[in-house]
């Protein structure tokens, strides 16, 4: 069983909270709230992805 990551674990509920902001904002009508949170899913998982790169560089997974 591999080893529990809490960061990787907050960054995915980070992405959950920003998919469901987008549907507040869609709902809400606001277009810069769905721009901010699309915005701040691209970044979350950016992050992910660049944080999972450098682990399996160093070997961690």
């Amino acid at each position: 069983m591999k080893q529990f990551q809490p960061v990787s674990f907050l960054l995915a509920i980070f992405a959950v909270i920003a998919i469901m902001a987008i549907g507040i904002f869609i709902a809400e009508q606001s277009m810069i709230g769905i721009i901010a949170s699309i915005v701040a899913l691209f970044i979350i998982i950016g992050i992910g992805f660049a944080r999972k790169k450098r682990m399996r560089e160093k070997g961690m997974l």
